[in-house]
C-alpha cells in the first residue's frame, strides 16, 4: 500500500505544469522568437504551401500565426492555472476566476519584458489576445466541466 503523497508534493504536482508552461512563454518572448526570425522560417514554408499567395498574404498568415500563438499560450497556460487552483472536481468559479486573473497579470509582465528585448515590442493588443485566450479557456472548462 502506497502512503499517501505530502501536502508540498501535491502542490508540486499541482504548480509545476503551469509553472514550466509559463517559463515556455518566457522563453518564446525573447529575441529567439521575433516577428523577423519567426518570419525567416515560416514565411518560405507558407510560400511552398500557398505557391499562388503573394508576399503581402504570405505575411498577413505569418501575422495571424503569430497572434493564434499569443491566443494558444494563454489559453493553455489559464487550462494548467485552474488545474493548481481548484479544490475538488466540481467547476469552481472562484478558482475560474483567479486562473483568468493570473492569466492576465502574466500576459501584462510578459508584454512589459518584450518591451525591453532587442527585436520585440510590448503591445496591449497581445495583452487583450493573451486574456481572450484565457477566458475561452475558462468558459470551455465551465461548459465541458457542467456537462
Amino acid at each position: 500500500m502506497m502512503a499517501p503523497a505530502s501536502p508540498r508534493r501535491e502542490a508540486l504536482h499541482r504548480w509545476l505544469p503551469a509553472g514550466l508552461w509559463a517559463a515556455l512563454i518566457s522563453f518564446l518572448s525573447t529575441g529567439w522568437f521575433s516577428g523577423e526570425r519567426t518570419g525567416a522560417i515560416l514565411l518560405p514554408l507558407l510560400a511552398l504551401l500557398f505557391p499562388h499567395a503573394s508576399l503581402d498574404e504570405l505575411r498577413a498568415m505569418h501575422f495571424a500565426i503569430r497572434k493564434l500563438a499569443h491566443f494558444t499560450e494563454y489559453l493553455v497556460l489559464s487550462v494548467l492555472l485552474y488545474r493548481a487552483l481548484r479544490a475538488g472536481l466540481r467547476w469552481d468559479l472562484r478558482a475560474a476566476a483567479l486562473a483568468l486573473a493570473l492569466a492576465g497579470l502574466y500576459s501584462v509582465v510578459d508584454e512589459l519584458h518584450q518591451g525591453f528585448v532587442v527585436g520585440r515590442t510590448a503591445s496591449a493588443a497581445d495583452c487583450l489576445i493573451d486574456v481572450s485566450g484565457a477566458a475561452t479557456a475558462q468558459g470551455w472548462l465551465a461548459a465541458w466541466t457542467r456537462r
